[in-house]
């Protein structure tokens, strides 16, 4: 790999993407369909907005001349039958799933569109809203790497890709459904690593490592909220969470890019955060900067 993030591996690679309809979706689908990548990308609604993924994924793919392919499904990964199919829809199109991203989430605007500002009490939290997050961030992972990770293990190769939040905000007042489903989501990702060890499949969890410039932060013009100036990697490390602004979405790309490639194999089990993740370094010494250390279990309280 150079500098500009380049990965050998990921031409012909065939990865599932959830939740590729917009945010952090969306992007990893775009940048690894430069790389060559075959992708499915799904999203359970908006499919207007999973065809403008599929669209801006045409033109990157005849732009970068690997060969990429990008393939849209209108799937809810909190429904097992939908993530089977899903699955079943990758391997028929590109005969072996080889990763799968699980970044699908229902955030806090589910339960109030004004989160940030009322903090509404766990009281308040609409049934329906805390149901469908349950189902979708928790739930929904563990029903797509049901689904995908046998063949894996089959054919001895693996990526599993867990997207989760930052540690304080897993604690937020306002935010207790969607703080305890990431939490619940990261203790899943330790232990499906202990059950896979030495099956060559791997499963890591990826964060910004701050509020991001996607629609799940309230307020403004989506895409337009982050400073212009900001540079990942580059500010000191330890301030998951509390950046004192808003992250570009883009910092999730480089290390989900390496998480899917060959140069991941040795780690599984972790975790990282993409802020820290120095774009313009080689990728292990930006991997030093982005890991965390590792915990025997998580700790909340």
């Amino acid at each position: 790999m150079n500098t500009a993030g380049r990965y050998a591996s990921l031409q012909g690679r065939a990865v599932i993407v959830t939740g590729a309809g917009r945010g952090f979706g969306r992007l990893i689908a775009l940048a690894l369909v430069e790389q060559g990548a075959r992708v499915l990308g799904t999203s359970a609604r908006a499919g207007a907005e999973l065809l403008e993924t599929a669209t801006a994924a045409a033109a990157a793919i005849q732009a970068s001349g690997l060969g990429g392919e990008f393939a849209a499904l209108q799937a809810d990964v909190s429904r097992p039958e939908d993530c089977e199919r899903t699955v079943d829809e990758a391997i028929r199109r590109f005969g072996r799933l080889d990763v799968l991203v699980n970044n699908a989430a229902r955030g806090p605007l589910e339960a109030d569109s004004n989160y940030f500002a009322a903090k509404p009490r766990f009281w308040n939290a609409p049934p329906d809203a805390y149901r469908t997050m349950v189902e979708t961030n928790l739930l929904g992972p563990f029903f797509m790497a049901r689904a995908a990770v046998p063949g894996m293990v089959e054919r001895r190769f693996g990526r599993v890709i867990n997207v989760s939040t930052s540690r304080p905000t897993m604690v937020m007042q306002g935010l207790a459904a969607y703080g305890a489903t990431k939490a619940g989501l990261e203790v899943n990702s330790v232990v499906w690593a202990k059950d896979l060890e030495g099956s060559g499949v791997t499963v890591n969890v990826l964060l910004p490592g701050g509020p991001s410039d996607t629609a799940l932060i309230p307020g403004g013009t989506v895409g337009t909220r982050a400073p212009a100036d900001f540079r990942a990697g580059k500010a000191a490390t330890g301030d998951e969470g509390r950046i004192g602004g808003i992250l570009p979405a883009e910092v999730i790309v480089p290390p989900a890019l390496w998480l899917c490639a060959d140069e991941s194999g040795d780690y599984s089990g972790r975790r990282l955060v993409a802020k820290d993740w120095d774009p313009e370094l080689p990728w292990r010494d930006a991997l030093a900067r982005a890991l965390q250390p590792r915990q025997s279990a998580p700790s909340i309280m």
